[in-house]
């Protein structure tokens, strides 16, 4: 009786401490794309770029900052976001959360150069309910901000131009950063032998514009569900690093802003950027057949 009753208290102590640390073993961060949720929504997502009155003759500085908030708390919360000065990527946040509705974090970048900063981010939630059933709400935001540091004239920024002098200025640097982006990007498209003439071609930067409305071609469930396996693969491929054809992974830190291929034929998409030393970086995703 004693050695049987000995035997019960192990095994339920046994059954106990693993049922606790199942319990407790954290949420593995990722983003991991479920059909959409149309019964929630975010009450606000923003990506915001502001200038700091940082008064110093060889650098600049500007506040960085990333929100949103959903209309009811998730099992899990997370939002990316990057940020590209003059095409390449000058830094990026990311940021997770159990059980919360509201999410925010802020960076403080440091440059000298005349610069026009983009920042575009992806706000997702992953919903789980009683019945196991698992949805995602998702959203994206972008800001974008040109900042002068020059000799020549005072520190100052904008986002749309107001005098001639603005309007010099970003046409200079909108033609410098075209011209190194196009250079990089058919470089990408050659190098992987990539028809152009089948496909729509999207940098990420203005994604944004297909966040109210759909993707070229598509409907708007068709979009949402392609917006988000895209985010869950540059999650994956992008922002945790590039892995280069000799297989080492390399921070995506300089690389340039990937282009967004959109087969017109819908069957996939790719992805095309250019790392930090110049190597060509291809991703391919399929799009699943409308159900």
């Amino acid at each position: 009786m004693r050695k049987h009753l000995f035997l019960f208290i192990t095994i339920f102590v046994i059954a106990t401490s693993t049922f606790l640390l199942n319990r407790g073993q954290p949420v593995k961060e990722s983003i991991t794309f479920f059909p959409i949720d149309p019964n929630v929504v975010f009450l606000n997502a923003f990506t915001k770029l502001n200038l700091l009155d940082e008064k110093k003759p060889d650098q600049y500085s500007v506040d960085w900052k990333i929100g949103s908030t959903l209309e009811r708390e998730a099992y899990l919360r997370q939002d990316i976001g990057f940020l590209y000065a003059n095409g390449r990527l000058k830094g990026k946040m990311g940021k997770w959360k159990q059980n919360t509705a509201h999410l925010s974090q802020q960076q403080t970048i440091y440059d000298k150069d005349s610069s026009h900063l983009e920042a575009v981010s992806f706000h997702h939630a992953e919903i789980h309910y009683d019945n196991k059933q698992i949805f995602s709400a998702q959203t994206m935001s972008a800001d974008h901000l040109y900042v002068i540091h020059s000799s020549f004239s005072p520190l100052q920024s904008f986002r749309t131009p107001e005098t001639k002098e603005e309007t010099e200025w970003k046409t200079t640097i909108d033609k410098m950063t075209n011209q190194g982006l196009d250079s990089s990007w058919t470089n990408a498209i050659e190098n992987f032998s990539i028809r152009r003439d089948q496909y729509i071609m999207i940098p990420l930067t203005n994604l944004i514009d297909y966040n109210n409305r759909p993707l070229p071609g598509f409907t708007k469930h068709e979009s949402e569900r392609i917006l988000g396996n895209l985010w869950e693969g540059l999650y994956k491929n992008y922002f945790l690093g590039i892995k280069k054809r000799d297989g080492t992974v390399v921070e995506p830190e300089d690389s340039i802003v990937p282009l967004i291929l959109l087969a017109k034929n819908k069957s996939h998409l790719l992805t095309v950027t250019e790392t930090r030393d110049g190597e060509p970086i291809m991703l391919r995703q399929q799009i699943p057949r409308s159900r």
